[in-house]
């Protein structure tokens, strides 16, 4: 009879194969279990944690086996004791305990092929802001789960977060961090409408908005409308044209800032690569938010399957593309006013780069700009530049 630790391997192994490594890993697993409804919520939980464990080893040790590569990457990923570690690697699981950058060392002499900057193998690419032994050091943390509470509701939930044992800490008034297996839903049901989970970075980003009452402001690239939440509630008296080339993503826009309590303003799905169309008119802008589609690796922390599926050929084709929605978009934008860009990425083509490019090229002057680093916070890592029209 297998040990439940073989049968944990075996079921990993399967799961693995049966992947592929292709797209993303939670809708993978999703449908996965959906197929398997054998897999109880234990075997289903654990073949989860050992699923992204492994992937946060990015291409590390890539020519080793995949279950070896797994138990280098719950001990890297380990600061407790693993069941798992101790049966298959018991000369590795006495070590969990100790900082990682110990850890590295042990790693290097037991696999000499193991190089940190395999993890995170497009280091060439970084901002030059970011530190790369922090930043890769981090790939291996799980980040934490963030909330925005509305203004007025601070105490309101935060004391039910205390009365249900919820592990928080806090960032501000108003941004609370907690474990990212926190499970809020059944906590605060019914209550969307006073606070929302987004992860501090993307909070901080509000800060470069600055809206002045009675201004005309464009979310041009809102998704679901995380950033216009951001502006409303610093100023909600406002004129809002937010646009997406996914109509999906502003049908869940519509859900978010309606259960917020805002209903003034209008929504385009817009292709922002292509010539404005008319449906926009003549209308121009006090304030321009180009929350970018970007490569995404300053999230790579939560997807860190994405690490091993990515390309270096996309940050150039991503780069393109944030340049041309820019000469697009900033033709709206009023002299004097802010355009406030913003990646979720941490290579410098998608951020210094393309502000330089912005500067030299579209009649814009730099004000502030700042890489917001997640990688030292269990966080998302975030780039946003203030932009001022000539």
């Amino acid at each position: 009879m297998r040990n439940k630790f073989d049968i944990q391997l075996h079921t990993f192994l399967r799961i693995l194969k049966a992947y592929e490594s292709k797209g993303s890993l939670s809708i993978f697993l999703a449908s996965y279990f959906k197929a398997n409804k054998q897999m109880g919520s234990g075997d289903r939980r654990t073949a989860t944690h050992l699923l992204y464990t492994f992937f946060r080893l990015g291409k590390a040790c890539i020519d080793l086996p995949s279950k070896e590569r797994l138990f280098i990457a719950e001990y890297l990923c380990s600061s407790k004791p693993s069941g798992f570690l101790e049966y298959f690697r018991p000369a590795l699981a006495i070590h969990v305990s100790e900082p990682l950058v110990y850890k590295f060392q042990r790693l290097r002499v037991l696999y000499p092929e193991f190089d940190l900057k395999h993890v995170f193998p497009f280091s060439a690419y970084l901002s030059a802001r970011i530190e790369p032994e922090s930043f890769f050091q981090s790939v291996f943390i799980q980040p934490d789960l963030f909330i925005h509470i509305r203004k007025g509701r601070e105490l309101y939930i935060k004391q039910m977060l205390k009365d249900n044992n919820i592990d928080f800490y806090d960032i501000d008034s108003t941004v609370a961090g907690m474990p990212n297996s926190t499970k809020l839903d059944s906590i605060l049901k019914g209550r969307e409408d006073a606070y929302r989970v987004q992860d501090v970075s993307s909070q901080e980003t509000g800060k470069y908005f600055k809206p002045v009452q009675g201004d005309s402001w464009w979310d041009c690239c809102a998704a679901s409308g995380g950033k216009s939440l951001l502006l409303l509630d610093e100023q909600s008296d406002i004129d809002l044209v937010v646009s997406d080339s996914r109509e999906k993503s502003l049908f869940n826009l519509d859900k978010r800032l309606r259960s917020a309590g805002y209903t003034n303003y209008s929504k385009h799905v817009l292709d922002l690569t292509k010539q404005l169309p008319d449906s926009l008119g003549k209308k121009t802008f006090d304030g321009i938010i180009l929350d970018a589609p970007c490569t995404g690796s300053g999230t790579w922390g939560r997807s860190p399957e994405l690490i091993s599926q990515f390309q270096e050929s996309q940050i150039q084709t991503f780069q393109s593309l944030q340049r041309t929605i820019a000469q697009n978009v900033v033709r709206l934008l009023k002299p004097g006013k802010p355009l406030v860009y913003i990646t979720c990425s941490v290579f410098e083509k998608e951020n210094e780069e393309n502000t330089r490019f912005f500067t030299e090229h579209l009649g814009l002057k730099l004000e502030d700009q700042n890489i917001l680093e997640g990688y030292t916070r269990k966080a998302d890592t975030m780039y946003v530049a203030r932009l001022i029209k000539l």
